[in-house]
């Protein structure tokens, strides 16, 4: 969410989504147009989607590898780095978080797509896959535009990362040979490439981490923080969404026959996708506030939670099945559904932030009432 003082006459009583930006607030618009058009641009112009698969980083597409890193770098500019030991010290927000993405999300998502696709076994193997692969990337949009807590968001994120490459690889053969043979089921054989893992890690939130890391530190000595918060970042703030776009596109541009081709598939995969996103996310909710954390560590469990990294998910799918796997497939669909399921639950959370947080200091009204207040 960008941050910029609301125009002179407007109060920060009304809905919160009123005082969004044009760009956030028609974000479900933007996004369905963006995979119309990539959908479109693989289908209408020849070659293109080898094209934009020419050069690649690791495993990923540089076109797809460039958006990324555009959209996570304003959001990371963001943290306030300073603050991070407020949530390091939080035991019961990176204890439920663990739970929540290393124990519960692959369980879930072994669930769903063994009781939803018992006929299915690749687009099977490919959701166990997307279960495993936590989300290191596009959640801090989510999370940025539900008000959630960034500094939360950030840690959690690292935390994920540092768990994805020690534990993706253990974990895709528990969830792939060994679990199925406990339950007597049938196994599947998949060589996860740790450096695959790595590469991801890398270059999708190390590179845009130690960016946004000496942004603010620089930014804040040379001009202080009133300048760097209230001028510096709403101006770099809308490069996260356009990037959201363009990685959109180009996505859909270069997986768009498999998905046109494919309608009946897609739509049987995409039914343990929505069952999983709409359960890690209201179940990580519902826990945050039992636990009474406040709403915007609330919103930060749960979109951690709920969110998966299909960047690693399609790379690990594609390089080990092939790209025109049903493995590859399941991947490519995940995305497709997550975006606007993810986009809707942001909706979802402002709302939950009126109705179940009142007079909370962290909800988003009250923060938009105390920036306005100091300004």
């Amino acid at each position: 969410m960008h941050e910029a003082a609301p125009p002179t006459g407007t109060t920060t009583d009304g809905p919160v989504l009123a005082q969004l930006s044009r760009l956030d607030r028609f974000l479900p618009v933007w996004i369905i147009a963006a995979m119309a058009a990539g959908l479109l641009l693989g289908r209408a112009v020849p070659g293109v989607d080898d094209a934009l698969d020419a050069v690649r980083v690791g495993d990923v597409s540089l076109p797809i590898a460039v958006g990324l890193l555009l959209m996570m770098y304003p959001v990371l500019a963001k943290v306030r780095y300073t603050e991070l030991d407020r949530v390091t010290g939080d035991r019961r927000l990176l204890l439920a978080s663990l739970a929540l993405n290393w124990l519960v999300g692959p369980a879930l998502m072994f669930a769903l797509a063994w009781a939803l696709l018992p006929d299915q076994p690749e687009y099977r193997t490919g959701l166990v896959i997307v279960g495993l692969a936590r989300c290191i990337a596009m959640v801090l949009i989510w999370n940025d535009l539900s008000c959630g807590d960034r500094e939360a968001a950030a840690v959690l994120v690292a935390i994920n990362s540092v768990f994805q490459v020690v534990a993706f690889a253990a974990l895709g053969w528990f969830y792939l040979q060994v679990l199925p043979g406990w339950l007597g089921l049938p196994t599947t054989s998949a060589d996860v490439s740790v450096w695959t893992i790595v590469v991801s890690v890398l270059v999708f939130l190390g590179i845009p981490l130690v960016a946004g890391y000496l942004t603010r530190t620089v930014g804040e000595r040379a001009k202080g923080r009133d300048w760097y918060e209230a001028r510096f970042l709403p101006r770099i703030g809308p490069v996260a969404l356009y990037g959201l776009l363009f990685t959109i596109v180009v996505l859909f541009a270069l997986q768009g026959d498999a998905i046109t081709s494919n309608p009946w598939d897609v739509a049987r995969i995409a039914l343990p996708l929505l069952a999983y996103f709409a359960l890690m996310f209201g179940g990580s909710f519902l826990l945050g506030m039992r636990l009474r954390m406040g709403y915007a560590k609330t919103a930060t469990l749960a979109f951690t939670a709920a969110g998966n990294n299909f960047e690693l998910a399609i790379a690990v799918a594609i390089g080990t099945f092939g790209v025109t796997s049903g493995q590859a497939l399941a991947g490519v669909v995940g995305p497709l559904i997550e975006v606007p399921v993810l986009v809707a639950l942001v909706h979802v959370s402002l709302w939950a932030a009126r109705r179940f947080f009142p007079g909370d200091p962290t909800a988003p009204a009250a923060r938009t009432a105390t920036t306005a207040s100091t300004r």
